[in-house]
């Protein structure tokens, strides 16, 4: 077993190569950029959206506030109808991403803090390098992968979109399996 503490260097390494990947993921490689269509005429929706004032958050239209709601009548008719809309509302403002990559680059040492955790549980000090890649590398497509198919389940979000979520969360695996093969105690 090797206590966690031990692990600060790969825990930190790791979340700086996922980081370092993921920048390389999105504006390099580009197989994201297909991820979201455009909206058919988007001045009209967005002028239409904007005149609600719908505050930040997430909506589902039509909406049942309880399953004997959702089983009725009227709601089955405005579903079937549509347009059934599943959205997130973010503030308005000029276009930013320092919170989501500050919030991003926390996450990614969350995940290597549960990753060297079960390394280490699973492993001692000295341990061949293969066996600290394949449970930090598992535990990492774990956390980074296995759930995205719930939003494709759940929230009819593209499969194509998520499998391509699922092998970014690949490629981060392999990359905190390095950190962690390379600098285990």
């Amino acid at each position: 077993m090797v206590p966690l503490m031990s692990l600060w260097m790969p825990i930190l390494l790791a979340a700086i190569l996922v980081f370092v990947m993921s920048s390389i993921v999105h504006m390099v490689l580009g197989y994201h950029k297909t991820d979201f269509k455009p909206v058919p005429k988007e001045a009209e929706a967005m002028g239409a959206l904007g005149q609600l004032e719908i505050p930040p958050g997430d909506y589902m239209m039509p909406h049942a506030k309880d399953m004997k709601e959702l089983q009725s009548e009227a709601f089955v008719k405005k579903y079937s109808k549509g347009p059934v809309v599943i959205m997130t509302v973010v503030p308005p403002g000029p276009p930013s991403m320092g919170k989501q990559l500050v919030q991003w680059f926390i996450y990614c040492i969350v995940v290597g803090i549960f990753v060297a955790y079960l390394t280490g549980r699973a492993l001692g000090p000295g341990a061949e390098y293969l066996s600290v890649f394949q449970i930090a590398g598992c535990s990492a497509f774990m956390a980074y992968a296995l759930g995205m198919p719930q939003d494709a389940i759940w929230l009819s979000r593209s499969w194509t979109s998520t499998f391509k979520s699922m092998f970014d969360g690949l490629l981060y695996g392999l990359v905190t399996a390095g950190a962690f093969g390379w600098l285990w105690p």
